[in-house]
């Protein structure tokens, strides 16, 4: 890369946030169209966080400009539908229909179809419509173009977009909605997720794509939740990223830390020195992400469940044994610096296992459901399991919540982003 040797100071004291004009458009949508929301945040009063800051970190913060290196100055490709065996788009007030039929696109429209190994489809307007489901068409609503191509025996649609543009369909999904007190929540999970589709361009080449829309990497679906809020955020950080060493950083986030972030070992990997396990408290002690409804939780499982969801779940979990008949006792023989578990030893009548890190979790999957967090600790009564826990995810990087509650109480993105990527530098690609 190009640095430039010019390294500038970044107020970040903000006093005044402007989203009256930032450059993007938002989608027309049907009034009463029906737009998913995010799950894991419930939304939180504009007030509910009173706590003054005592600054961890400083409150004015470098930003080195920095060309943007060659093989990073182009639209980024997200699989947004990968493997499906159909797409809807809707393009010119037409209606379009895409299947499989002998190994090659079938393409059908207003009166008449075509066929193809692949074809490009841009928006006529604002966005593009365009998903696998015909009922959801109408509320979706993508930027750029997409390329619509044949994946073996079924269909891939990989979404062509200005990485800005991108993050407008990531942005809203990721974090939550949040008011303008909460502006700068917002700017931090801009500049992490951009850091995080950076870090992956060319990744998924044999895939032909750079990026999943999906929790496989980061949510995007568009631009139907799009927020003046949302895209002022991010044209206020446009092109700042986090580095380390000269590196892009791997920018990993989770919903709720529990009062406690955690280290690449909870998936049995070497550590990094800006990935580190560390209090996530305000001054008073507590949790800064205890407004989650996931600071303290409690799950059951009856004795006959539980064998039979070990039993189920013996191959994510890489049980030596699966056709095990008594589950006689569950027990932690050790923990991550957080506290998180690191080793859960698992007594049967065929022997004995070990489950390990955040892979605990999977452990206990119900209905498609994995335990909120491998921070727990176990009892066992009455013929029953009781897990009570703290957080949600894995741990590791940033806490959203605690991210939430740091910026309503004053906090900078950079502040935010600096405690939860110790010895970061914060770069602004300049095209």
């Amino acid at each position: 890369m190009n640095l430039l040797r010019t390294v500038f100071a970044f107020s970040l004291s903000l006093t005044t946030v402007l989203w009256a004009d930032d450059g993007f458009d938002l989608p027309d949508l049907p009034e009463k169209a029906e737009i998913d929301t995010p799950i894991t945040f419930k939304p939180i009063e504009a007030n509910s966080v009173s706590d003054s800051v005592k600054s961890e970190e400083p409150t004015t913060f470098d930003i080195v400009p920095k060309k943007i290196p060659a093989e990073l100055n182009r639209n980024v490709r997200v699989g947004v539908y990968t493997g499906v065996k159909e797409l809807y788009i809707k393009q010119g007030g037409e209606d379009i229909r895409i299947t499989l039929e002998k190994g090659k696109l079938k393409i059908k429209g207003k009166g008449k179809t075509e066929t193809a190994t692949s074809k490009t489809f841009k928006s006529s307007g604002k966005c593009l419509n365009i998903a696998a489901e015909k009922k959801l068409l109408s509320s979706s609503c993508f930027p750029g173009e997409f390329k619509v191509s044949v994946a073996g025996s079924k269909i891939n649609a990989v979404n062509i977009v200005d990485i800005e543009e991108y993050l407008r369909g990531v942005i809203p999904y990721e974090i939550g909605k949040l008011d303008s007190s909460r502006f700068e929540a917002l700017k931090a999970q801009a500049v992490a997720a951009r850091t995080y589709a950076y870090k992956h361009f060319g990744s998924r080449e044999s895939a032909g794509f750079d990026i999943y829309a999906d929790t496989k990497d980061q949510v995007y679906k568009g631009l139907a939740s799009a927020t003046s809020l949302t895209d002022s955020a991010i044209k206020q950080t446009e092109g700042i990223v986090m580095t380390y060493n000269g590196e892009f950083i791997i920018a990993y986030y989770h919903s709720t830390c529990g009062g406690e972030t955690e280290t690449l070992a909870t998936w049995g990997r070497e550590n990094l020195p800006y990935l580190q396990s560390r209090p996530d408290l305000r001054p008073d002690g507590t949790p800064w992400c205890n407004e989650s409804s996931y600071s303290q939780w409690e799950r059951k499982f009856s004795d006959k469940e539980t064998l039979e969801l070990f039993k189920k779940n013996a191959s994510e979990v890489k049980f030596k044994f699966t056709n095990i008949s008594t589950v006689s006792d569950i027990s932690i023989t050790d923990t991550l610096p957080s506290g998180r578990i690191l080793t859960l030893e698992v007594s049967t009548d065929k022997g004995k296992m070990n489950v390990l890190g955040d892979k605990v979790r999977w452990l206990f999957k119900k209905n498609g459901t994995i335990l909120p967090s491998s921070f727990f600790r176990l009892s066992h009564d009455n013929n029953e399991w009781i897990i009570r826990g703290k957080g949600f995810g894995h741990g590791v990087g940033m806490c959203q919540m605690g991210v939430r509650a740091r910026a309503q109480a004053g906090q900078s993105f950079a502040q935010i982003l600096t405690h939860y990527y110790p010895g970061i530098t914060l770069e602004k690609f300049e095209k």
